[in-house]
Parts: C-alpha cells; sequence; structure tokens
C-alpha cells in the first residue's frame, strides 16, 4: 500500500538544522565579523537583521513587536542589575569595621604622624593622597581600620573647659584641679599658637584633653575696675589734712623718689588701712589717692601712666560655694599684677574688709574667714615691692579685721580718718556750696554761718548723755558725731528746699543760710538712730570715741525735742521704751 503524500511544512528555527544556524551566520557575518556581531545587544542584533530584509517583507512586523519585548525585558534587568548594585554597596558599608576619629598631636615624617585616639597613643600612617601641610597640631583626623590617617576633619568644636593654673617657659600651659579635672600640662594647637595667653584664662580642649583649642575669657572673673578715676585733686577733699599727708608719704614718695628709697634701702609699703568712723571720707580718699599719684607721675617723668582701680566692696566676694571666693580674692590680685606688668598704677581697694577679712576664731566649724585671710595674706606675701600696685582696706572697724593681715609686711601703714572739725566742717561746706550755684550769701559766709551752729554746744544742739563707769557724765552734740557725709546731706536738702520754694512762689530763688539750717535740724533728727543698750560699745567705736570707760548713755536729742514742744512726750516714752534708746521722730 503506498504511503499518502506529505505537504511540506516549512521547518521552525528550533528544527533548523547546524548547517541552517551556520548559513544564517555566514549570511550575518558576511555584514560585520564574528568578533563585532558577539560585542553587539541583542536589539542591536535585531535592527541589523531588519535591515537586511527587504521593504515590506511581513517578517519586519514581527521583528518590531519582538524588539519591543526585549527592550522592555532588558529595561527590567537594568533597573534590577542597579537596586542589586546599591543594596550590595549599602550591605558593604554596614559590615565595614568603624572608622575613627583622633587628634592629631605632631607629625613624626613626611607618611607619619602622632595621633591621641580615646586616650592612647598611635603613630599612624598618612594617606600618600593627603598633603602634610594641610593637617594642623590638634586638628582631628580620620582614620581607617588599619590606623592610617585618611582624611582631615578640621577643628573640633566641643570639649571641656579649664583654667591656665600657668604658663611654662616652653608655651605648654599648666591647668589646676579647679575644673574637677587632675592637674595636666597640655600643648597648644596651631590656632593657639601665636595667641597671647595669661594666667586666670579659660581655655577649650579637645575631647582627649591634649591639646588647647580655643581661649574661651577670664571665667567668672567679675569686672569690678572703674572705666576712669574721678577727678580729685587734694584739694578736694576737706577736714582730712593729716590723712591726706599720710597717704601722700606712704605712696606718693615711693612711686616719685624710687632712688632715695634704694639708696637708703627702704621697704616700700605694699598696703595701707583706712579706718575711721563711716562717712568721712575713706573712700573718697582712696579714689583721690589714684587720681593724684598718675598726675604726679605724670609730671615729673613725663609719661602718662593710667591708673587700674580695682573697687571691691567686702560682702560681694562672699559665695555660698566652697573655695569660690578664695578664687575671686586671687583673682584680684592677679587682675593688679597683669595692668602693673602693662604699665598701669594698679590699685586694690578693698570697702568694708572686716566683712571678708575678720577675726579667725578657733573651733570645729568652718568658717570663712578660716580660709579667706589665709588666702589674702599669700597673695600679700607673694607680691613684691616696687610693681605698681597698691593695696588699700577701708574699715569702720579695725579691731574686727585679724591681726595678721594688719601686721608690718603686709599692711604697713593705718592711718586714721577723724571726724572733721570745726575748721574742717567749715572747708567741707564750701566745697559743696560751690560758685557755680545760686547762693544768697558768699559761701564763705554761709559756712561760717552753718558752721557755727552746727557745733555750737548749746541745749539744742545735745545729742548723746555718756556714763562712764567711773561715775564721770559726758554730753555729745551735733558737731561730736559730724561727717563729711552728713554735711553732704545738709546741702543737698538745703537744695532740695530752695528747689520747692521756688515751685511753690514760681520765682528763681537762692540758696540762703534759712535753708541750710532747717536742712541741719531735719537731718539729725531724722538720724537719731541709736543701737541698743548691750551694744553701746560697739556704736561708740563708730562714732569715734573711746568706749572703754563707757557704762549707759541717754538719748538727748528725744528729750530736747519733748521740752520745746516738737512732739507729745508720752508717744517718746513709748518709742524709747520699744527701741530702749532711739527712735527716728518726724517732727
Amino acid at each position: 500500500m503506498a504511503e499518502p503524500k506529505k505537504k511540506s511544512v516549512p521547518p521552525s528555527p528550533a528544527s533548523k538544522s547546524p548547517a541552517d544556524g551556520a548559513e544564517v551566520s555566514s549570511t550575518l557575518g558576511g555584514l560585520l565579523p564574528r568578533e563585532e556581531l558577539d560585542r553587539l545587544s541583542t536589539l542591536q542584533l535585531i535592527d541589523l537583521i531588519v535591515s537586511k530584509l527587504p521593504p515590506r517583507h511581513p517578517a519586519i512586523l514581527d521583528m518590531v513587536y519582538l524588539r519591543e519585548r526585549i527592550a522592555s525585558v532588558e529595561e527590567m534587568n537594568d533597573e534590577a542589575r542597579q537596586a542589586i548594585e546599591k543594596m550590595d554597596a549599602i550591605i558593604e558599608k554596614l559590615r565595614s569595621p568603624a572608622f575613627r576619629v583622633g587628634t592629631l598631636l605632631m607629625p613624626i615624617q613626611p607618611d607619619q604622624a602622632h595621633v591621641c585616639v580615646g586616650g592612647t597613643d598611635y603613630v599612624c600612617r598618612i594617606d600618600p593622597q593627603i598633603p602634610l601641610a594641610s593637617l594642623q597640631l590638634g586638628q582631628r583626623v580620620l582614620l581607617n581600620e588599619a590606623f592610617a590617617v585618611v582624611q582631615g576633619l578640621g577643628f573640633d568644636r566641643n570639649g571641656p573647659i579649664v583654667r591656665i593654673d600657668e604658663l611654662l617657659s616652653d608655651g605648654r600651659l599648666r591647668i589646676g584641679q579647679e575644673s574637677g579635672l587632675m592637674p595636666l600640662v597640655l600643648q597648644r594647637s596651631a590656632l593657639l599658637s601665636k595667641e597671647k595667653l595669661k594666667p586666670g584664662m579659660d581655655i577649650r580642649l579637645d575631647v582627649n584633653q591634649r591639646v588647647a583649642l580655643e581661649v574661651i575669657g577670664m571665667g567668672k572673673r567679675v569686672e569690678r575696675s572703674l572705666e576712669t578715676v574721678t577727678e580729685l585733686p587734694w584739694s578736694s577733699i576737706g577736714g582730712q589734712e593729716e590723712a591726706v599727708q599720710a597717704i601722700r608719704d606712704t605712696i606718693e614718695l615711693p612711686f616719685l623718689h624710687r632712688d632715695l628709697f634704694k639708696r637708703f634701702e627702704h621697704t616700700v609699703p605694699k598696703g595701707f588701712l583706712l579706718y575711721g568712723p563711716p562717712g568721712c571720707g575713706k573712700t573718697l580718699l582712696g579714689k583721690a589717692t589714684a587720681y593724684n599719684l598718675r598726675r604726679q607721675v605724670k609730671a615729673q617723668s613725663g609719661v602718662d601712666r593710667p591708673e587700674f582701680f580695682l573697687h571691691v566692696k567686702g560682702p560681694e566676694i562672699l559665695n555660698m560655694w566652697v573655695g569660690e571666693s578664695e578664687r575671686q580674692v586671687r583673682d584680684l590680685f592677679v587682675q593688679c599684677r597683669e595692668r602693673a606688668n602693662d604699665g598701669a598704677l594698679a590699685f586694690l581697694f578693698i570697702d568694708e574688709a572686716e566683712s571678708i577679712l575678720g577675726t579667725r576664731h578657733g573651733g570645729r566649724y568652718h568658717t570663712m574667714a578660716s580660709t579667706l585671710v589665709p588666702m589674702f595674706c599669700t597673695e600679700m606675701d607673694g607680691m613684691e615691692p616696687l610693681q605698681n600696685v597698691v593695696v588699700i582696706l577701708a574699715s569702720n572697724r579695725a579691731d574686727l579685721i585679724d591681726p595678721a593681715i594688719l601686721r608690718p609686711g603686709r599692711i604697713d601703714r593705718k592711718i586714721k580718718v577723724k571726724r572733721p572739725d570745726l575748721a574742717g566742717a567749715q572747708s567741707i561746706y564750701e566745697i559743696y556750696l560751690r560758685d557755680s550755684l545760686p547762693l544768697g550769701e558768699p559761701k564763705s559766709e554761709l559756712a561760717k554761718a552753718i558752721v557755727r551752729v552746727h557745733f555750737a554746744k548749746t541745749e539744742e544742739n545735745q545729742f548723746l548723755e555718756i556714763v562712764y563707769r567711773s561715775g564721770k557724765r559726758e554730753i555729745l552734740y551735733r558737731g561730736d558725731l559730724a561727717s563729711g557725709a552728713i554735711i553732704a546731706a545738709v546741702v543737698e536738702r538745703a537744695k532740695s528746699l530752695a528747689i520747692k520754694r521756688s515751685i511753690e512762689t514760681k520765682q528763681e530763688t537762692q540758696l540762703t543760710r534759712e535753708d541750710l539750717l532747717a536742712a541741719l535740724q531735719r537731718e539729725y533728727l531724722e538720724n537719731d538712730l541709736f543701737p541698743s543698750t548691750d551694744i553701746t560699745e560697739d556704736w561708740l567705736k563708730l562714732t569715734d570715741f573711746d568706749p572703754d570707760n563707757n557704762g549707759a548713755k541717754r538719748d538727748l536729742l528725744t528729750e530736747t525735742a519733748c521740752l520745746h514742744g516738737q512732739f507729745d512726750f508720752q508717744v517718746a516714752t513709748r518709742l524709747r521704751n520699744e527701741f530702749v534708746v532711739g527712735a527716728v521722730f518726724d517732727p
């Protein structure tokens, strides 16, 4: 039986024989060499095949469709490849060891450097791509896992703050224990290599505490210096001729006649004490000393040396934190030494000195005086003479200051500032009654008139009766308690009376004798304040009278006012019983 005749079917690409493939390859090879064909992408091969087909060939549309499908697949593959590469890079970074940050202490060789990392020193290699000149002492550097310097990070902006204790000869810095750190010796960074540093300055360190990076300032230094010292010639201070002469002999002569002092090997006083009752011009004398010394030095040498007047009120130094008061005392002397080294006339004036330099007492408990007094004594002993530093203490109660402060060699001169007498009070009145004021009479006549009433030994001027233990009685008058402060207050009160009269009358008025007398009467009536009887001796020390024989006192001003009918006697008796011996009475 004969087989049926089969219909011929075009061979599929899969069923092509190797000979057919070779034929295609040879056909494509006729266009490009085999090596170039291998370098072409699939899309490029399709484009090459389409270019070989004749125009309007039915396979061209199929090739276009195939090309679009292959393009979308390749685009998807490219996106997946990029995502995988990014993920591999992230994983590689996460798995790599951490870099270290250190402080560059110094270069050793062109390819080596001394670096501190976490308190440990290393000698590290430097990446050849980093120029050695770009790395500076104290700069942060980045170290890889092999501890090689691969990058400079600049200077750190953070770090502990410490205070300079001492400048060493080679430029290094010594810091103490004030900041809670153990004493250290540091080197300067490249930023501070040419900076002028001083003890007491606050500086910032790197995190490894090996290098000083930045000057912060003077820390908690309180600026107590006066910008300009008031012009106070000696002629503007009245009633204190003896004190002025003593100050000039103590302060001005050693500065103006140094050769003579050196020839006689005379030790220059380090400081002096101004003591006396309140309101008599102790602070004024201190300021006048600074101004007049500068003027005298300029007149003799022709060199104008600025004055540095450091005015310290004793209680403001006291601090609740342990060691802070001592630090401030030390800082006061440091400031004076610095300004003296700069050529200025340095004055350290401590007002109310008994508040911080009081007598030390034995006991188990710690007191402020037990540490402040030794600190002050140490600073005084550390000061060398002829270094343009003058220490002035002012106190109403010199008997309360520790004897170690007042001994010779520290406070060498004790100058008594007394209450003004009649002539001194008149000169003070003339100073405050200036010619520029609208005075009803010449100022000399007004001063004589008010002083005559102020110091009169009359019954109206009786202020206090003192009964001594021996039985002797003594009466104090208003003139016995006169002071520069009271005289200034009397003149100011008289000015206010004249101003008030001018306002009421709407006419120009002048300062008259009656204004001064009324102001004097009101001033003493308002200042009728006395301590209680158990501290009578302390009060009399403030009034500049010797209290050794004192036994009791009577308020004669109150009784006199009652006798003159200025206020009710029963009210005065009740107030006296309430306040023991003193009260403020308004007539």
